[in-house]
């Protein structure tokens, strides 16, 4: 590990020109590179972040998990690697001034990768619906019964160790990246932990659990994904 550790952050991001203005302006000033995957928005998202900072990729084919991995990619090629990523919304329901909580243990070696956990923390009223919910406890309960994978949350607001996430070899393009990322973590054998962050009503409509398509798809996708590890 780098002294300083080389800390860099990706930031999935669909029509977000509101909301990302604030996530950037509140994340901690330890971060090397702030990488905002545009995912073929139709606002000014891309424009907006990069005027505040961030590095902007794009990605045409729709996809939060495709989003992500375009992401990566930006961060492959720069010449000095960093030691850990940090995975990020861009509606500003997460606390990017958080982000010290989950890289903590990463960085006393005591985690390999590192969720931040809402059902742990205090959340604002409304800012998850009864889907999201009750989808998370779904799902964990079926990690743990069926991978013994203990998890009490698919929140997207997670850091990892950079080689460590490489070796993950994540594949999924849309709403099974989070849980994919779980699953390889237990199997491989990766330390993880949780720490609980707070979350809040997100900026603007949910591309999820804002419509009903949104949340049959999630949903399906992650019990696909259980599934397809098991």
């Amino acid at each position: 590990m780098h002294n300083p550790p080389i800390i860099d952050v990706i930031i999935p991001a669909y029509n977000e020109e509101k909301s990302i203005p604030k996530v950037l302006a509140a994340i901690p000033a330890i971060v090397r590179h702030i990488v905002v995957a545009n995912n073929n928005s139709t606002d000014q998202t891309g424009e907006v972040a990069m005027a505040a900072g961030a590095e902007v990729v794009f990605e045409a084919q729709k996809g939060y998990g495709k989003a992500c991995l375009t992401a990566m990619d930006w961060i492959k090629n720069q010449e000095v690697q960093p030691d850990i990523v940090v995975f990020l919304d861009g509606d500003y329901s997460d606390f990017p001034e958080e982000m010290i909580l989950l890289i903590e243990p990463i960085l006393n070696r005591k985690a390999d990768m590192v969720i931040g956990s809402r059902a742990l923390g205090i959340r604002e009223s409304g800012s998850m619906t009864f889907p999201q919910v009750f989808g998370n406890w779904l799902a964990t309960k079926m990690m743990r019964y069926m991978q013994g994978a203990k998890f009490s949350d698919l929140g997207p607001f997670r850091a990892i160790g950079w080689k460590k996430l490489l070796e993950l070899n994540m594949i999924d393009q849309n709403f099974g990246w989070t849980i994919e990322m779980q699953i390889k973590a237990h199997q491989k054998g990766l330390l993880y932990t949780e720490v609980p962050v707070n979350y809040r009503k997100r900026i603007g409509v949910s591309k999820v659990s804002g419509t009903v398509k949104g949340v049959i798809g999630a949903g399906y996708k992650i019990i696909f994904t259980i599934f397809k590890y098991w």
